[in-house]
């Protein structure tokens, strides 16, 4: 049987509309997502489709301005005046989310990215023999690797090139060879032969050239090629010379946070964004910012 609904009264509605909105049994109509995207000043989200503009959407309402400001990410952009380190983080978002990552992970790898100023820095203790770039630069990248691992020899070029690029930074190589890797003891103790005899450089860069071929015997030639004396490394092999200061490199990157390899540090703090030209370029930029306001984001 049909029933007649009740009429409510307008006075009372005033009254009760409010508590229905707020006990979520009457939804405002959501906003569409890429409008209110598209109305962020200097962003631009055309490139991404409607799930990738939903998960953004998401991101920069749930998270807080990352200078410092009690706004959300969505109102301190709305504004136009955030900081450059937020402008930043908003341009990788959004570069995540054209990746097909969530809102939750993207607001993970951001979170865990800007922990990194604020967390306790470590102090390496650096040879400069194995350091590229000039001794003041204002920027010390310390790089954990190992000569066996494909992903280290796949940076190397990209991180030799960064050093030449960006005269404020310099590279120091830390060993982390790793024990499923069968070479990688023979291969550090080659690099550090050759560090003492002042060809670390020329050493490093032909053991990851040769990273596939690796045995005591082209080591050994590598050695020779480079102008040293191959009998007097194999003694020093054979002997373990450099295994503790091996293992003592691997124990202070272990103690830093490094869980694989290569492994990157800007000024002691942890890079967490991968090693491309464009990450680091964030990352320089911001550790430059960071300096310049003295542990502290400056405002623009």
């Amino acid at each position: 049987m049909a029933t007649t609904p009740a009429i409510v009264p307008h006075s009372l509605r005033k009254l009760i509309l409010p508590l229905l909105l707020g006990a979520g049994l009457v939804h405002a109509q959501a906003a569409d997502p890429g409008k209110v995207l598209s109305e962020l000043p200097g962003l631009d989200t055309s490139t991404l489709n409607a799930m990738a503009k939903k998960e953004l959407l998401d991101v920069f309402k749930d998270e807080f301005d990352y200078c410092g400001r009690p706004l959300t990410l969505l109102e301190s952009l709305r504004k136009g005046d955030a900081c450059k380190h937020t402008k930043r983080l908003a341009l990788l978002a959004k570069a995540l989310a054209l990746e097909g990552v969530t809102a939750t992970d993207i607001i993970v790898t951001l979170s865990k990215y800007n922990q990194g100023f604020v967390g306790k820095r470590i102090a390496f203790k650096l040879d400069e023999r194995m350091c590229l770039g000039a001794k003041d630069a204002r920027v010390t990248l310390v790089e954990f690797s190992d000569y066996e691992c494909p992903f280290c020899a796949a940076a190397r070029p990209i991180l030799e090139e960064y050093v030449k690029a960006h005269g404020e930074v310099r590279l120091c190589s830390a060993p982390f060879p790793l024990s499923g890797h069968p070479h990688a003891m023979l291969a550090g103790h080659a690099a550090l032969f050759a560090r003492d005899a002042g060809k670390f450089w020329p050493m490093h860069n032909a053991l990851f050239e040769n990273q596939t071929t690796l045995s005591d015997e082209s080591v050994k030639k590598l050695v020779t090629s480079l102008g040293m004396d191959g009998a007097a490394f194999a003694k020093a092999y054979a002997a373990g010379k450099y295994k503790d200061e091996l293992e003592a490199s691997k124990e202070v990157g272990r103690l830093a946070g490094v869980d694989s390899t290569p492994t990157l540090y800007f000024n002691g703090r942890k890079h967490t964004l991968g090693l491309s030209t464009e990450a680091m370029d964030l990352s320089l930029e911001d550790e430059l910012d960071w300096l310049a306001g003295k542990n502290a984001w400056p405002g623009n």
